[in-house]
């Protein structure tokens, strides 16, 4: 019997089938670009359907139900504390979009051995998040702002919100 509870892998699974903008996919697609196998996909996009966050029938995100998921449900689910100071990828507040519009002292990064940034460590949704992101500007920047919801201040929220409702709504058309 399978279990039905969110994982962290499927809301960036979901946030990769919004960032391919309406073009076709296939699961394997996914589990390579997302650096999953090809069952933890298809279970993933399983729970997805199964939690209204995914129409199977039509393969496409229910982008008003996962906005209200990662705004309402996702920062008492996946919480995140910055850790110790990492050599990483800048991550929520530190991310090129968001450093003018959000001042902050702090450097955030997903701890990648890669990248030449060092800042407090903030845990990515799941392993293959760094190398997903990398791949995918569009992801990347989607990761970044969902970080913001996941440790993010009040008002710094509603900046990432907007953008991410902008995002997703050019992503439907």
């Amino acid at each position: 019997m399978m279990n039905y509870s969110m994982r962290p892998q499927d809301i960036v699974t979901l946030l990769k089938i919004i960032a391919i903008d309406g073009k076709s996919w296939m699961n394997k697609d996914l589990a390579s670009e997302l650096y999953l196998s090809p069952a933890e996909i298809s279970n993933s996009l399983q729970r997805s359907t199964v939690s209204g966050l995914l129409n199977a029938d039509r393969r496409k995100v229910r982008v008003q139900a996962l906005t209200e998921f990662l705004i309402y449900g996702l920062p008492y689910i996946f919480p995140q504390i910055p850790g110790g100071m990492a050599k990483g990828l800048p991550t929520a507040h530190s991310h090129e979009f968001l450093k003018d519009k959000i001042i902050s002292n702090d450097l955030f990064v997903w701890p990648d051995a890669e990248s030449n940034y060092r800042g407090l460590s903030v845990q990515p949704l799941y392993p293959g998040a760094v190398k997903a992101a990398k791949k995918d500007p569009k992801l990347y920047l989607y990761l970044s702002l969902i970080d913001v919801l996941r440790m993010g201040k009040a008002r710094e929220k509603s900046i990432a919100i907007e953008k991410l409702k902008q995002e997703f709504d050019e992503s439907s058309h």
